[in-house]
């Protein structure tokens, strides 16, 4: 399994931040470059709780679809998402929001698995990981300006 944690200081109230991370249309826009669209369940506006989500995007010269549901939320502090049908063994998503002298501290925790054995070990270690990581930094620096924006 592999881990990635990524931490981003926001100077925007954790409220704004919290509803910004779960907008599906800012999602959208920081992950343009993949041309990553919402194309069934919430597809626009704020995701909650047991609500799920596919969405097709490009990765790697290929288009793949990703279902995912959010499995866990507490307001302004929280939030779960984790794949129920994908390219992933598995895949799930915390982000966590804490107040901290006036900024918000956003985190990320990502767990996933790949799938086809020794191949994809080595596949996550070649290119995978650092595509996730990079996916999350653009995503993370749109929301990081959108929240800054708006509070």
């Amino acid at each position: 399994m592999t881990t990635i944690n990524l931490t981003t200081k926001i100077n925007a109230s954790k409220q704004i931040v919290f509803d910004a991370s779960r907008n599906i249309d800012i999602h959208q826009q920081s992950a343009s470059p993949t041309k990553e669209k919402a194309i069934e369940g919430v597809t626009s506006g704020l995701i909650n709780l047991d609500e799920t989500i596919t969405w097709r995007g490009k990765h790697f010269g290929f288009y793949i679809t990703h279902k995912s549901r959010i499995t866990a939320m507490n307001f302004y502090d929280y939030f779960v998402d984790e794949m129920e049908k994908g390219k992933f063994k598995s895949f799930k998503h915390e982000h966590f929001f804490e107040e901290e002298n006036g900024f918000t501290i956003m985190k990320d925790k990502l767990q996933y698995e790949t799938p086809f054995g020794i191949f994809g070990k080595l596949f996550d270690i070649l290119f995978l990981e650092k595509h996730l990581t990079n996916f999350l930094l653009e995503r993370n620096k749109v929301l990081k300006a959108v929240s800054e924006k708006l509070d």
